[in-house]
């Protein structure tokens, strides 16, 4: 091991933004690692000329390399990794160009080919093959949808957004482990690419590259990068590339006894396994098994997260009422609890939209008073989110087995008090709160192990990136609790 100051880039990209950090790593150190972000920039799905949204992925690889410039501008890197969103990839033709932005997951186009899926494969057995939760987004049906568009037949490779990152940094081309998992391509049982979904399903067996751990040493900077950015030979590692499996890997949880949620424009509700858990009861609670570092699953449900929230401010903005997140939150937390609650996993609250006309629709609907005021909107979605909090974390335990004693929020969801604070009253346990750039340091941590600058299995890894984080407890009030658990 390194017994000195190591430094990394996390390229860490979500729906709505996207930045670069430079993390500093030195075990000997009470911090253990200090993350310094170098460079954000926003991010966003746009419709193209034909209605179809797509992410401008060839302007964030421009972002992320001025972001690693500016991260390699402080000192030299030792490494270099990179998480996303998942479910979203770009196809390439024989030549290995680009075809054509990627398509978003929010876009429609995969409604019509779900039934056409599951007539080659039933949900009961690609649930037993690949353990996903079902999500009319995911890769498979989205791969349906292309095999009827015009590029299915110009396409040589597939690759999932950070391993397309990491080709074009490196070109080199592989299939990281943790978002390959994610597609429901891959056989859960073996982590590999299922060769019995692929056939049945028209996908040729060799369009996405073989799976790596996280932890590989996918390449080096090419020669034109290393021009581009004013870096040498750096490597690019595979981390845990899909951003939810960084965020799970810095949980900084010191037993095996614990929940999680990673907060943010998605929340992942639910605990850490040694194996996936594939019975039709699992399925039909629309659990996933999503595999993660060191062999780890990652036992949850996707619950619609704070995109509600984000989306309705976006709307505001537009209409000349901008809102500001805390005083937004300041002014909900003054409302009364629970007064309207809704099905936030409804697919009404899926694609982008008049969001607080949607939530007003719904309240209608089921008989509640009708959030009006942004104030009434955000308490509306964060009381609706602590219920959907509460029903993951207790459908988790009950499918898998696991004890729960204490839940942890990572992400930028972990500074919303009143988020976490509903948390804890909904579920009754108490929740620890941070870090809240979980997603960077997870990225950094794997990286640094790789490199050699730690060491240990994950919990070691856990233990060097908890130190110094300026967690917050917030603790269940059991009277609430009561009243949280007539809810729903």
């Amino acid at each position: 091991m390194v017994e000195q100051v190591a430094a990394f880039a996390a390229v860490d990209l979500g729906a709505t933004s996207g930045r670069v950090i430079r993390a500093e790593v030195d075990p000997s150190s009470s911090d253990g690692v200090v993350l310094r972000e170098v460079v954000r920039f926003s991010n966003g799905a746009q419709a193209d000329d034909g209605g179809t949204l797509r992410w401008d992925l060839s302007a964030l690889f421009a972002e992320v390399l001025q972001g690693l410039q500016a991260a390699g501008e402080a000192g030299p890197l030792l490494g270099i990794g990179i998480d996303t969103w998942a479910v979203d990839y770009g196809l390439l033709d024989a030549t290995g160009e680009l075809l054509a932005e990627p398509v978003a997951y929010r876009d429609s186009r995969t409604e019509l080919v779900i039934e056409q899926v599951h007539a080659s494969v039933p949900p009961a057995e690609l649930y037993g093959i690949s353990g996903m939760q079902h999500l009319p987004f995911n890769t498979i049906y989205q791969l349906a949808a292309e095999q009827q568009g015009p590029l299915w037949d110009r396409a040589d490779h597939a690759l999932l957004l950070p391993d397309l990152l990491a080709y074009w940094l490196t070109g080199e081309r592989v299939s990281e482990l943790t978002n390959a998992s994610s597609t429901a391509l891959l056989d859960q049982r073996t982590g590999h690419w299922s060769a019995e979904l692929m056939d049945r399903l028209d996908v040729p067996a060799g369009l996405f590259p073989p799976v790596v751990q996280p932890g590989t040493q996918i390449g080096t900077l090419t020669a034109d990068v290393q021009q581009r950015t004013g870096l040498g030979a750096v490597p690019v590692y595979a981390v845990g590339s899909h951003d939810t499996a960084s965020a799970v890997a810095s949980v900084p949880a010191t037993g095996r006894d614990f929940a999680y949620i990673s907060s943010g424009t998605w929340s992942l509700v639910g605990v850490e396994l040694d194996a996936p858990v594939l019975t039709e009861e699992s399925r039909a609670a629309n659990f996933t098994n999503e595999l993660g570092v060191d062999g780890t699953v990652r036992y949850l449900r996707n619950v619609m997260g704070l995109w509600v929230l984000s989306e309705s401010q976006r709307v505001w903005a537009e209409r000349g009422q901008e809102v500001g997140i805390e005083e937004l939150l300041a002014e909900a937390a003054q409302l009364p609890a629970r007064r309207t609650v809704l099905d936030v996993d409804h697919p009404d609250f899926l694609p982008p939209g008049d969001m607080p006309e949607r939530l007003a629709a719904h309240a209608r609907s089921t008989g509640q008073p009708v959030p009006e005021s942004p104030a009434e909107v955000a308490r509306c979605v964060i009381d609706s989110l602590a219920v959907a909090y509460r029903r993951a974390v207790a459908d988790a335990t009950r499918l898998s087995g696991r004890d729960v004693s204490v839940v942890h929020v990572v992400g930028g969801g972990s500074k919303n008090a009143l988020l976490c604070q509903a948390a804890a009253d909904a579920i009754g346990l108490p929740v620890i709160a941070g870090p809240e750039e979980g997603t960077a340091l997870g990225n950094v941590l794997v990286q640094a192990r790789a490199a050699g600058a730690l060491n240990g299995d994950l919990s070691a890894l856990r233990a060097v990136g908890a130190r110094g984080l300026p967690l917050r407890r917030y603790e269940p009030d059991l009277s609430e609790h009561e009243a949280w658990a007539a809810v729903g």
